[in-house]
Order: C-alpha cells, then sequence, then structure tokens
C-alpha cells in the first residue's frame, strides 16, 4: 500500500535527493506547505511572509519501508533541535517539521519525535502537524542536486548510503 508524508528539513534540495536513496521511495517532490498563501512562488517564500516551509512530498511503499525507518534516516541528516534554520539555511521557509494526511500517522511521528528527545539535550523544534496546503515548487527546483551535482545542500548525501547499509543490509 502507498502512502505519503512531507518532510520539512531546510532547503528541498538535499531532503529530496536523499529520500529518493532510501528503497521504498516511490516518488519525491520539493514543493512548500503549511503557509498562508496559494500556489506561492519561491521568490514569496524567501520574503518570509507567505507561512510556508520547503517541504518534500515523499510517497512510499509500506511493505518495503515505513513511516518510522523514513523518519528516522531524516533525522539522520535534520538536526530536530534547530528552529528555523538548517546547516546555512536561515529562516521560518527553513524549519523543520513532519507534516502527514492520515491522522494514525500523527502516533509514529510523536513516538519518533519522542524518542528524538532523549537524544538531545536542547529541546526539539519538529512541528508535527497535519498537511494543511502543499504546492509544488517550480520545475528547476525538482531534482535539482541530480540535475546539479555540485549544487549547495547541508546534507550529506553519504549518509544515506551508511543508512541504508545499517537499516537494509
Amino acid at each position: 500500500m502507498k502512502n505519503t508524508i512531507y518532510l520539512a528539513g531546510g532547503c528541498f534540495w538535499g531532503v529530496q535527493a536523499y529520500m529518493k536513496k532510501l528503497p521504498g521511495i516511490l516518488e519525491t517532490e520539493a514543493g512548500y506547505a503549511n503557509g498562508n498563501t496559494v500556489n506561492p512562488s519561491y521568490e514569496e517564500v524567501c520574503k518570509k511572509n507567505t507561512g510556508h516551509a520547503e517541504t518534500v512530498r515523499v510517497v512510499y511503499e509500506e511493505e518495503t519501508i515505513s513511516l518510522e525507518i523514513i523518519l528516522r534516516a531524516f533525522f539522520k541528516v535534520v538536526d530536530p533541535t534547530q528552529l528555523n534554520r538548517q546547516g546555512g539555511d536561515v529562516g521560518t521557509q527553513y524549519r523543520n517539521g513532519v507534516f502527514y494526511e492520515r491522522a494514525e500517522d500523527r502516533s509514529v511521528i510523536e513516538n519518533v519525535v519522542e524518542s528524538l528527545r532523549k537524544s538531545y539535550r536542547e529541546p526539539v523544534a519538529t512541528e508535527v502537524k497535519k498537511l494543511e496546503n502543499f504546492y509544488p515548487a517550480e520545475a528547476y527546483h525538482q531534482d535539482y542536486l541530480d540535475k546539479n551535482p555540485g549544487g549547495y545542500c547541508h546534507i550529506n548525501l553519504f549518509d544515506a548510503e551508511a543508512f541504508i547499509e545499517e537499516y537494509f543490509h
């Protein structure tokens, strides 16, 4: 069965590239989520007045990969204690969050986030919210790091390989 989760973890380029490496991920799409404007542009989101977070829509096959494993992979490369930033990306559009559509996913997300609290001295700043809205980003943002391998990324994409080895082999 397919399911969808929305992950905000700083710049969406790296989150998308990382998620695509995990077994069971069927599709990804960079976009803008949980803001207060309709169909924002990248320029509008960067003005910090839309309320949107750079987010990746992740569609996955539940028989191959669980939501818990996806979240554990996500939190290997995103610092959940950072408020409105990841790496060199600073601003509310770079906040970290997990946005869900299905009510039953909330408890899985909350359990993973709660387990993170035990691993950090700083408070966990990850938003856990029902998805309010999602708008696909412009075409040039989709699969950006595939098209621009030297592009900026706050995520170490080699961590994906280590995570895959740990959980799938």
